[in-house]
């Protein structure tokens, strides 16, 4: 693993959480996006830290401390004037204000527990034959999914990583034109997520593996960016009804660990409903025929009765 790879992997590490936000967020700030002349060449990207603590209105001493981790807990107002320091959008302020927030106090790593959807969730997007529904976990993990989910996207079945699958799987890259775009939102909403708990066991073996596997995850895992998975619109080139051009809006479920629900639609009456519907028709289950009486059988027996 190369040095650079390490400091990456690294930042996973939850001892100086805010420190390492506030150094990613510093260094893809360019000076005339913060009003600042810029005067030649920078031995680093984006503002220096005595410009930020300008900005911000501190000491500059006061704002090393912070990126070094020796002060992790400044006030609402200080977080409010660095997040304006830094251009931050109002998910990116929030999670800043998140990472400085007081955390309980652990002897080992969180573990891990197993995420279940509630039963009801579960049953009413099973039950949904022409809506393409599933639900996503805290770390971006497919818990539900319904068959039609699965039709339109092999990844949207129980089991897959949503992360994993957006760097590795290549049935992304064959059937979502955007995939490349869809990269950074997807880092973003993983980050949104997990919030402060960034030394969680899960989480730090997903961001490794990815790590070591993608540089392109590298880098945007580096930038910090922050924004939760929202509504939007999305093309799926499918290989039996072509061409999907879909809406989508993703729901938070009530009382789950940042379970949230995901559907899909066409809108009416055009091409991508038509063909939504016919790969509807691909994903019903089959049903045992019926067995039914002659009008003329008598139910109490197996044989025929013959007219008198």
């Amino acid at each position: 693993m190369s040095a650079r790879t390490r400091r990456i992997v690294s930042t996973v590490s939850a001892t100086n959480a805010i420190g390492e936000y506030l150094r990613a967020r510093r260094e893809l700030t360019r000076p005339q996006d913060a009003g600042l002349r810029d005067f030649g060449r920078r031995r680093t990207p984006g503002l220096r830290r005595e410009e930020v603590a300008m900005l911000a209105g501190v000491s500059a001493d006061y704002y090393i401390r912070l990126e070094q981790g020796r002060d992790q807990h400044p006030s609402p107002q200080v977080l409010d004037a660095l997040a304006r320091a830094l251009q931050l959008d109002e998910d990116a302020t929030a999670h800043l204000h998140t990472l400085a927030a007081p955390r309980p106090r652990s002897r080992s790593r969180r573990t891990t527990k197993p995420e279940r959807v509630p039963e009801p969730i579960e049953q009413l997007i099973m039950s949904w034959t022409t809506t393409p529904a599933y639900v996503f976990g805290r770390y971006l993990d497919v818990l539900a999914a319904n068959r039609l989910a699965t039709a339109i996207a092999p990844w949207f079945a129980v089991g897959e990583n949503l992360v994993r699958g957006a760097f590795l799987d290549p049935r992304r890259r064959e059937l979502k034109p955007d995939w490349e775009r869809a990269l950074a939102s997807t880092v973003a909403a993983l980050r949104a997520n997990v919030g402060q708990e960034v030394d969680d066991r899960r989480l730090t073996e997903l961001v490794g593996e990815l790590s070591l596997r993608s540089e392109r995850f590298r880098q945007l895992w580096a930038r910090h960016d922050v924004r939760p998975k929202g509504s939007g619109t999305t093309t799926i080139d499918h290989p039996q009804v072509g061409r999907l051009e879909l809406t989508y809006i993703k729901l938070p479920i009530p009382d789950t660990d940042r379970q949230t629900l995901s559907i899909y639609h066409a809108a009416p009456g055009s091409p991508s409903a038509q063909s939504l519907a016919l790969l509807a028709t691909t994903t019903v289950p089959e049903r045992e025929p019926e067995r039914t009486l002659n009008p003329r059988q008598d139910p109490t027996t197996t044989e025929p009765t013959t007219a008198e």
